[in-house]
């Protein structure tokens, strides 16, 4: 379970480079669409070839509110952000993730609640989160609050698979949930933007990358994830993202490492990972 959180990590942090080149030759939203398309057309024939059945009508309402919370709106919000902030930004207020989890799993899940540690690294990560969108007058703030905005919807869609869908084949709620999703992108896409795509090589790598190995693979592990471990515990191993979207941003994209941005991971992340929930996680995913 540590290797599969370090990959799922790794493949997350360095999308951000995929998805910020990605917006140079699609629409922000269209090469979105694009992406998750192609991860639903992977797990729909993975669901064909391990026989998994359809899920039923509960099951399904579920499926579909995740889609737009999980798929829909987060990359809208992502995809918007990354026109007007960095790679590396994006990535920190996205997987902020796990503060705002942790804070609904206290009063919605039974047995995760805050203790005096756990409100403690969730206060240095929020204090984090401040440092790292460097607020100031006018500007990007708008692009800002809607990479947070991400964050909150990602982290509503993680408590309804803890609460709704712990016991889901989790090959077939990632396939409907995404496929649900990138209808919804593709809808957005064709009311909202132009439809000029520029495919090539590259582009077409880019749509790959993030629809194979970031979407539907990564999902699949994030699921699984999920599902064997407590909400906080499980979503603390994310922290590592912003991380390595920073450095990736820089290494790939050139982006500009600001003092703000940096001190902001160290508190978000370092923060957090100071906090209870963290090192109980040491146990859980070494069973």
């Amino acid at each position: 379970m540590k290797g599969s959180s370090l990959l799922l990590c790794l493949i997350w942090g360095f999308n951000f480079v995929i998805m910020k080149l990605g917006n140079g030759a699609f629409e922000p939203v269209q090469f979105a669409a694009f992406r998750f398309l192609t991860g639903t057309l992977l797990l729909f024939g993975i669901l064909i070839w391990k026989r998994v059945p359809n899920p039923d009508r509960h099951t399904m309402k579920w499926y579909i509110i995740c889609g737009i919370l999980q798929t829909t709106y987060f990359n809208i919000a992502i995809q918007i952000s990354l026109n007007y902030i960095n790679a590396g930004l994006t990535s920190v207020l996205t997987y902020s993730m796990p503060l705002f989890l942790s804070m609904m799993a206290h009063f919605l899940i039974p047995g995760e609640r805050l203790n005096t540690r756990r409100t403690i690294g969730i206060a240095t990560g929020m204090m984090g989160l401040l440092f790292a969108m460097d607020i100031h007058l006018g500007g990007n703030l708008w692009a800002m609050l809607l990479g947070v905005s991400s964050a909150i919807a990602w982290a509503l869609s993680n408590l309804i698979i803890k609460l709704k869908l712990q016991h889901c084949d989790k090959t077939q709620f990632t396939t409907w949930q995404m496929a649900f999703g990138a209808l919804g992108l593709l809808l957005y896409s064709l009311l909202f933007e132009r439809w000029e795509p520029h495919f090539s090589a590259a582009s077409i790598f880019y749509i790959l990358f993030s629809g194979i190995v970031a979407s539907a693979l990564a999902f699949l592990l994030w699921t699984h994830i999920l599902t064997r471990m407590e909400a906080s515990k499980a979503s603390v191993t994310l922290l590592l993202v912003p991380i390595i979207g920073v450095v990736s941003g820089w290494i790939f994209l050139h982006e500009e490492l600001k003092a703000a941005t940096l001190l902001g991971i160290f508190f978000s992340t370092g923060g957090h990972l100071d906090c209870e929930p963290c090192r109980d996680s040491e146990a859980a995913v070494n069973e």
